[in-house]
């Protein structure tokens, strides 16, 4: 039977459990695996960046799906980070996922860190920026070929620069 009891159990039951997720939401630099090339103060990153990056990039949040305009960037060149402009991705690995955020079947060398992420009651593998830490978003194991992995990006966090040439 539903009762006020229940009701209220159940409540506090949900706020706990997002209380619990808000509280697990770690970001990639709290245990670094590598002292990090570049590094800023709280107040730095604050002044560095934009919100949504901040967020993103130092927060480990994720940007509303198919907003990013680097959804629909298809030139050569290649996608750095926005937190230190470390070349992360070449255009020639991106491909269309359909999960609404830029995505790349492979990073480019030493370009990136990747660790367990246990958030949100789930267990994936996040993905950082090599130089400055910052969370940029998970892999999967379910891209194309030649690697099988979708590494499915928060556009926020990125930059493009298109390749002069056009060979990126």
């Amino acid at each position: 039977m539903f009762t006020r009891r229940y009701a209220l159990y159940a409540g506090a039951a949900g706020l706990a459990a997002l209380a619990l997720g808000r509280l697990t939401r770690s970001h990639a630099a709290d245990t670094p695996p590598h002292p990090y090339e570049v590094s800023h103060s709280d107040a730095e990153w604050h002044k560095l960046l934009t919100p949504a990056q901040y967020d993103v990039l130092r927060e480990a949040g994720t940007e509303r799906p198919f907003t990013s305009p680097l959804l629909n960037e298809h030139r050569a060149g290649t996608f750095g980070c926005a937190g230190c402009d470390l070349a992360l991705y070449s255009s020639k690995t991106k491909f269309e996922s359909g999960t609404g955020w830029p995505s790349f079947w492979a990073p480019l060398d030493n370009a990136v860190d990747e660790r367990t992420d246990r958030s949100f009651g789930m267990s994936r593998t996040a993905v950082s920026c090599h130089r400055c830490g910052g969370h940029l978003g998970h892999v999967f194991p379910d891209g194309p070929k030649p690697t099988g992995l979708r590494y499915c990006m928060n556009g926020v966090a990125l930059k493009f620069t298109p390749a002069a040439n056009g060979s990126t």
